[in-house]
């Protein structure tokens, strides 16, 4: 798949397979780092606000959902298709980070 996006390009050339997963890992990484993302992987999930919160609140949850589901495809374009295909029903990247390390070990 060509990418136009540099950093796509890294996790294109570099999928998570088997041998080398540590240096992936760090490569995939990067890049969610890059991009802005990478804190969802360290913040659960927040309850949705309810109509007497403050705006900063739904904010918040509106910027960690975008967020997620954009770590989500990283991750998701870093693995090989079995995997994607194992991971792609969950919700949270975290989630699908956990299930990867279980499977591949640190």
């Amino acid at each position: 798949m060509a990418s136009f996006n540099p950093l796509a390009k890294i996790l294109d050339e570099n999928k998570l397979t088997g041998p080398n997963n540590l240096d992936k890992k760090r490569n995939l990484m990067l890049v969610l780092t890059a991009t802005k993302v990478y804190w969802v992987l360290t913040t659960e999930e927040q309850e949705l606000p309810g109509p007497d919160v403050p705006q900063a609140d739904h904010d918040r949850k509106s910027k960690w959902l975008q967020d997620n589901e954009m770590t989500k495809c990283y991750i998701l374009g870093s693995i090989f298709n079995v995997l994607q295909q194992q991971h792609i029903g969950m919700a949270v990247a975290s989630d699908i980070m956990l299930n990867i390390k279980e499977i591949f070990g640190e």
